[in-house]
């Protein structure tokens, strides 16, 4: 295979994985706060708070992972 071939299917699995393993972390921890708030409704506020930081966190690897994959597809 050439080196332009190898470049394409290296970016394209950082960018599937990159983009899969934050979306399924994401689908989790949306999961996991509806079960505790459907167990301790008061606590909202907090979890809604802890909630949006993790998602925040979750989507900044996705951001990474498509900088690496515009990298090495492109440098």
């Amino acid at each position: 295979m050439t080196p332009d071939v190898l470049r394409n299917i290296a970016a394209g699995l950082t960018i599937a994985i990159g983009g899969m393993m934050p979306a399924l972390a994401i689908g989790r921890f949306a999961s996991e706060a509806m079960r505790s708030l459907g167990r301790n409704p008061e606590s909202a506020g907090p979890i809604a708070s802890n909630l949006i930081v993790a998602i925040a966190f979750a989507e900044a690897i996705a951001i990474y992972a498509l900088v690496v994959a515009l990298a090495i597809k492109f440098v």
